[in-house]
């Protein structure tokens, strides 16, 4: 008896398992296969794979998310890396900062002035082609952690020269190094003329430079703010300034961004991004246009502050993302499929509609008045009655019954 009952309770539960399933099975006898269902069926699994590599190749790759805060930080010094070539000898000319608060920076041995070229030998020119190239796209964050060829510390990443072209005299200056200056915003120059130290500021000795020598052509390789980051392409790294006037003044309007960028590893490296805007003048007394010729950087610090964080894609988010593509897909190609089917059937002219059930055809019945006055109802459409059964055998012979001649009655057969 305990065994019926457990084989009665297991099949009641059973049953109600049955009845929440929400997977109904069609049996195979009731499907019909078709060609146009397995050309849609072949299509669809093939987007569908396309659909699931290219989300897993999404999965796999690296998010970047921004973040935006206030810079708090007001107290730290700000870090400056130049490296930059002009076209003027190391003796014409001089390179000091300046700040908003009137304070005028020494910077002694931080900053180097070494004799240089300024023509380009042609290993230097394919290597600034291809970087000037890849700076298109690769400026600021995007190129850290990604030029492996750039990793390398100042003064510069360019090819040194070699051979003849390093026994070539001198007709440039090269002005590299790293300072820092307070955290307000400023002006480093480089203009014609040693510099002198006063209280009240400093002066540069221009008087003592023909003007005839001036030439403030410039190759910008590196001008960066805060700690340097390997890889990292600022937007006036490589760019070439040259110019045939002596009196030029050239101006680069620079916002700095305090930027902090995080990567996979958790490593935390803080730099600076900026904007910039150049502005160039011709100095000409005569014509109004007055000020000091030279090049100038004037920069400003902005008090937003952006964190960069690289990291990986959720894999929940991965799981969520393939189950909504693979049901998508199956529940537009059966719309698809249906689609198609009535297409083909409308241009073959195939297209059925459902019809209603046709009611049976009744006669016309007309009254025709008899001599005794009643009415008969007679068929048109009523054909004449026929024998029940016809012979042509002559030796079969009809008999009518009595009192009926053979005209008023069907025939049958003795």
């Amino acid at each position: 008896m305990r065994r019926l009952g457990a084989v009665r309770n297991r099949k009641q539960t059973l049953k109600v398992l049955k009845e929440l399933d929400a997977f109904p099975k069609v049996p195979e006898n009731y499907q019909q296969t078709t060609a146009s269902g397995g050309s849609v069926s072949i299509l669809t699994f093939l987007f569908l794979g396309i659909l699931v590599v290219s989300e897993f190749w999404y999965y796999r790759a690296v998010e970047t998310k921004y973040d935006y805060a206030v810079d708090t930080d007001a107290n730290s010094k700000l870090q400056i890396n130049v490296d930059l070539t002009v076209a003027m000898l190391c003796e014409n000319i001089g390179a000091d900062v300046l700040d908003l608060s009137g304070s005028t920076l020494e910077l002694g041995d931080k900053l180097k002035l070494e004799p240089s070229h300024f023509e380009l030998t042609p290993e230097q020119e394919t290597w600034l082609k291809m970087f000037r190239g890849m700076h298109a796209f690769m400026e600021g964050v995007r190129a850290v952690k990604i030029l492996e060829q750039f990793k390398s510390n100042l003064p510069t990443y360019m090819p040194q020269r070699t051979g003849e072209d390093e026994n070539k005299p001198f007709d440039a200056c090269r002005v590299h190094g790293s300072f820092e200056v307070n955290k307000v915003a400023g002006n480093f120059h480089i203009t014609a003329g040693k510099s002198i130290y006063h209280p009240r500021g400093h002066a540069h000795l221009s008087a003592f430079v023909a003007p005839e020598r001036f030439n403030y052509s410039h190759r910008i390789d590196v001008l960066s703010f805060g700690p340097w980051a390997p890889g990292y392409i600022n937007p006036l790294d490589g760019d070439i300034v040259v110019t045939d006037k002596h009196l030029q003044m050239y101006q680069y309007y620079i916002q700095i961004v305090p930027t902090t960028v995080k990567s996979l590893t958790g490593h935390e490296t803080k730099t600076n991004q900026y904007s910039v805007t150049q502005r160039i003048r011709e100095i000409n007394h005569n014509a109004g246009s007055h000020g000091i010729s030279g090049i100038f950087f004037k920069y400003d610090l902005s008090s937003i502050m952006v964190r960069v964080e690289n990291r990986r894609r959720s894999f929940w988010g991965f799981l969520v993302r393939l189950c909504g593509i693979v049901g998508g897909i199956f529940a537009t190609s059966g719309m698809m499929h249906s689609f198609i089917g009535f297409l083909f059937d409308l241009i073959t002219c195939q297209v059925k509609f459902n019809k209603k059930e046709e009611k049976p055809h009744m006669s016309m019945e007309t009254p025709v008045n008899q001599p005794n006055g009643q009415p008969q109802m007679t068929d048109e459409s009523k054909e004449p009655t026929s024998p029940v059964v016809g012979f042509s055998d002559p030796n079969v012979t009809l008999v009518p019954p009595a009192g009926v001649t053979l005209h008023d009655q069907s025939s049958v057969i003795t």
